[in-house]
Order: structure tokens, then C-alpha cells, then sequence
């Protein structure tokens, strides 16, 4: 099915083609779930098999495979994409293509790079190696080095207006809760699909997150609760109701989520602290999975928000209280 709200970067990408004015290296930079690695599948089948490239990227997005395309992910149980992957890569795009179209690299997340092996990848940003594309995604641009940022043309992938998104998904599974598994992700649909399938445990941790905050729950017991879910899954619905809770803070026209007490919780908390706590959130989703305790990180959170994270940036070195207890 084609992602409808891409169309517009299609048809700005397939007049750089037109016009010859391709750059050599594309930073894909949007939300979780709008469609970015769709965005970059659709790229480099436009430059390897243009003649069976569809015209908008499609979703489910279509398996990467090509011998001139080399998609570099983190390697199983790791959170971060290393220099040895990165010097492979750099040595295979070095090397003659097979169907003599050039190659196509995609590093995804580019920001999961060590700074080692973002060091090594400049010089072939700056001067790729024959007729190469390097595409790299990221859904978080903070940890991206400058160095890489700089090399790179950026392209923001922006997600649909809620009616559109709504439509779209609506062609999937009519009548579905989508405007409510919309609200969860960020207007990102692609990410609301998976939303729909947990609203039950949305709710329910945005009951626990409102207790915490008003003193009803135990930070103790939800984080107890919380530790039988997938870590990765926890730490973004975190991320994304500080984000909102932040967008609450500033005074941002738009209804607070459920789990963000406007009135009782954001009033009292300075929006420094905010972003501090979102700061501590995110370094925790960029760690490898049993690096920490996941219990024991979880009460930390919900200890600093019980509190109103009248601490944050002061019990611990790094940042938060709520830091990862290594095991």
C-alpha cells in the first residue's frame, strides 16, 4: 500500500534525479514510525531497479535485496552499530558494483554508530567511492556527531495531520481505535500500528504514571509491574509522554494526555528538569539490553517523578537519580 504522505518527498527526489542534482549522502531524520525506512528502501531501489521502483515507498516495506545494497543494522543483542561494521562496509562500497549501477549503503539508526566508527565512515560521506549513495536514518539526532551531520543532505520526513494518518490506517483495519493509537506515537502511523495492538497497556501505564505523580501508587509497585514488559517498550512511552509533558510545560495549545496531570504534576516541575529526565530516558534506550537493571532503573524513574524531579541532575553524576544500576 503506498504511504500517501510521502509523496511529497518522492516527487522532490525524483526531480533531484531529473535535474542531476543527487547528493552522495542523505540524512533521513523523523519520528519513529513515519515511514523513514520505508523512505530509504525506496531510494535505493529507485537508484539499483528504477524500472520496478513503485512510485510512492510502500508499506509493508519490501525486504532490501540487491548485491549492490548493504543495510547495516546493530548486531543481534547489541545497541550499537561498531567500527568493524563500518569498516566492512566502507571496504565493500570501495569495491566494484555487480550490476554496474552503483551502490547503495543505508546505516540504520545512524546515531547507534560508535564515535569510533562514525570517525571511520567521514572521509567516505565526503568523498564516497564511485557511483555510491549512503543513506542514514535516525529517529534521535542528538548523539549524532556533527562531523557525520555536516556530510550529510538532511531530509525531514514529517508524519501526515491526524485526519490524514486516520484515512490512511483506516484502509488497513476500518474502524479501528486509530485516533487514539495516533495520540500514542506521535501522530506516526506506522507506529500506531503496533500502538493499536497495546492500548490496553497504554492505558494502563498512563493510570500508573497519574498515580505516581499524585502520590496514589507506589513507585515500587508500578515499576515492579512495569519490569514484566519489554524494556525497550517502557522506555519509549516514557520518552514519548515527557515529550508531550514538555509540549505541556511551554504552554503548547493541545490536550494533555492521559498520564500527564497538567494542573498537579507540570506546574510544579520546572521544564528544565523535564528535558533533563527525557535526557536520563533516552541514554537508557541507547544502552545494550541487560546492560542494566531494568527493576531497579525503573524505580529511579518513578521515584524522580513521584517527586516532582526535584532532584534531577543532582543525585548523580551523569545526569538523574534514575541512571542504569549495572549489573
Amino acid at each position: 500500500m503506498d504511504i500517501v504522505w510521502l509523496k511529497d518527498f518522492a516527487d522532490s527526489w525524483r526531480a533531484r534525479v531529473t535535474q542531476n542534482r543527487l547528493p552522495h549522502a542523505v540524512l533521513l531524520i523523523g519520528s519513529a514510525g513515519v515511514g523513514k525506512r520505508a523512505a530509504a528502501a525506496w531510494l535505493a531501489g529507485l537508484r539499483l531497479a528504477p524500472a520496478r521502483t513503485p512510485e510512492l515507498p510502500q508499506y509493508p516495506v519490501p525486504p532490501p535485496e540487491h548485491p549492490d545494497l548493504h543495510w547495516v543494522t546493530p548486531e543481534q543483542d547489541r545497541a550499537t552499530v561498531s567500527v568493524d561494521q563500518i569498516r566492512a562496509l566502507v571496504a565493500e562500497l570501495s569495491l566494484t558494483s555487480h550490476a554496474g549501477d552503483g551502490k547503495v549503503a543505508v546505516i540504520e539508526p545512524a546515531n547507534a554508530m560508535t564515535e569510533n566508527a562514525a570517525n571511520s565512515l567521514l572521509k567516505t560521506l565526503e568523498e564516497p567511492p564511485g557511483d555510491a549513495l549512503l543513506i542514514l536514518i535516525a529517529d534521535r539526532t542528538g548523539r549524532l556527531p556533527a562531523t557525520v551531520f555536516s556530510r550529510c543532505q538532511r531530509i525531514d520526513v514529517a508524519a501526515p495531520g491526524e485526519a490524514d494518518g486516520i484515512a490512511w490506517l483506516d484502509r488497513l483495519q476500518p474502524g479501528a481505535a486509530w485516533a487514539q493509537a495516533l495520540s500514542l506515537t506521535g501522530n506516526a502511523p506506522l507506529a500506531a500500528i503496533g500502538a493499536l495492538e497495546s492500548l490496553e497497556t497504554h492505558a494502563g501505564m498512563s493510570r500508573d504514571f497519574t498515580a505516581v505523580a499524585l502520590g496514589g501508587a507506589s513507585p515500587l509497585d508500578v515499576a515492579a509491574r512495569w519490569a514484566k514488559l519489554e524494556p525497550a517498550f517502557v522506555l519509549e512511552w516514557l520518552a514519548r509522554r515527557v515529550q508531550q509533558a514538555i509540549l505541556g510545560a511551554s504552554g503548547a495549545k493541545r490536550p494533555v494526555p492521559d498520564g500527564i496531570p497538567a494542573e498537579s504534576v507540570l506546574q510544579r516541575m520546572d521544564r528544565r528538569n523535564l528535558f533533563c529526565y527525557l535526557d536520563t530516558i533516552n541514554r537508557l534506550r541507547g544502552q545494550a539490553a541487560g546492560s542494566f537493571n531494568v527493576q531497579l532503573t525503573l524505580e529511579g524513574l518513578l521515584i524522580d517523578w513521584a517527586e516532582g524531579l526535584a532532584n534531577c541532575g543532582r543525585s548523580a553524576p551523569g545526569g538523574s537519580s534514575a541512571l542504569p544500576t549495572m549489573r
